[in-house]
């Protein structure tokens, strides 16, 4: 097992990303220092599919938190299709 997870660990996002067809949504938090955010727009380049990003310029790895959740669901409402509600 711990040979797998040592495989998985080269597994890179941005170099996989050219085969990808989904819509997607990225988020990129520019003060990251886990994730750093030229790995994210190295990603977001490559994307093979229709593709969005939103940036969030003072956030750490916490990225957009409650504001990007609500940014997540507008966007699938979109991608979905599904009218928004009639308060």
């Amino acid at each position: 097992m711990e040979r797998v997870f040592e495989t998985l660990s080269y597994f890179d996002a941005a170099v996989l990303a050219r085969w990808s067809s989904a819509p997607a949504l990225f988020s990129v938090a520019l003060m990251d220092e886990i994730c750093p955010p030229s790995t994210v727009f190295a990603a977001h380049a490559a994307y093979g599919g229709p593709k969005e990003i939103s940036v969030y310029p003072f956030n750490d790895h916490e990225g957009g938190e409650a504001h990007h959740q609500r940014e997540q669901l507008a966007w699938l409402r979109g991608v979905l299709r599904v009218p928004a509600r009639h308060a």
